[in-house]
């Protein structure tokens, strides 16, 4: 069995995120892991620091949302929080290629 088997979900997600999005930390945010429910595959992730009020937040929260989902198989649900979430919600990122 090697580590990435026997490691715990939350310590697998917190490894991806710091690995994959090397950009939130070089910019001044800080992506903390809040939870993660491993029956129901829910995660929750809040980005802070810099990220916090950013307006490319919401492109960050949306690349977060489907890596995470295509990466992980049990993971079915992601829930990122910034400090957006209650000034007006996010755009429409649709059309956005990630």
């Amino acid at each position: 069995m090697n580590t990435t088997e026997t490691e715990s979900l939350d310590r697998r997600i917190e490894r991806f995120v710091r690995r994959n999005f090397p950009q939130i930390d070089l910019h001044g945010g800080t992506a903390g892991i809040d939870g993660v429910d491993e029956a129901t595959g829910e995660v929750w992730i809040t980005l802070a620091g810099a990220c916090s009020g950013c307006g490319i937040s919401p492109l960050t929260v949306q690349a977060l949302e489907g890596r995470l989902l295509r990466e992980f198989d049990e993971v079915r649900a992601v829930h990122v929080s910034t400090g957006l979430d209650d000034v007006g919600g996010r755009p429409d990122l649709s059309d956005v290629p990630f």
